[in-house]
């Protein structure tokens, strides 16, 4: 399952340069997995209110084509790999008129809020979507 979320490049996500910094890419990849949990039914509250986080533990982003004021992005998010206590999520950010400005994977990992060890994500939390399709 994709999921797509959409936003628009502010004035204050530019560097002295004109583009989009490089760290904002990572707040646009943010947004759409929170995006894309919210739409599968992942109870991200409940989760926490359980005891558990989800950690990003590793990001891979290659960056492309610069995106620039006003620039409408289209940010893609695909569970790629699912374990029981760590997966992967592949995010591509393109423009609207398809071109890629950023890509990557980004692998998180169930942890304990308690102890901060990774543990096992619980099973009510495993809905349809965050396995990837080809499970």
């Amino acid at each position: 399952m994709k999921h797509f979320a959409e936003l628009t490049v502010r004035s204050y996500e530019c560097d002295s340069y004109g583009h989009v910094n490089n760290a904002v890419y990572l707040h646009y990849l943010e947004f759409a997995r929170m995006e894309f949990l919210k739409q599968i039914g992942f109870d991200y509250k409940g989760l926490v209110a359980d005891g558990y986080f989800l950690y990003v533990s590793h990001i891979d982003i290659r960056y492309k084509e610069s995106a620039v004021l006003d620039d409408k992005l289209i940010i893609e998010v695909e569970s790629v790999k699912f374990g029981a206590v760590s997966g992967t999520f592949h995010q591509i950010i393109r423009k609207e008129d398809g071109s890629v400005s950023a890509e990557a994977d980004v692998t998180w990992a169930s942890v304990d809020s308690r102890t901060h060890r990774p543990t096992r994500i619980p099973a009510k939390y495993i809905v349809d979507g965050l396995k990837p399709d080809k499970e």
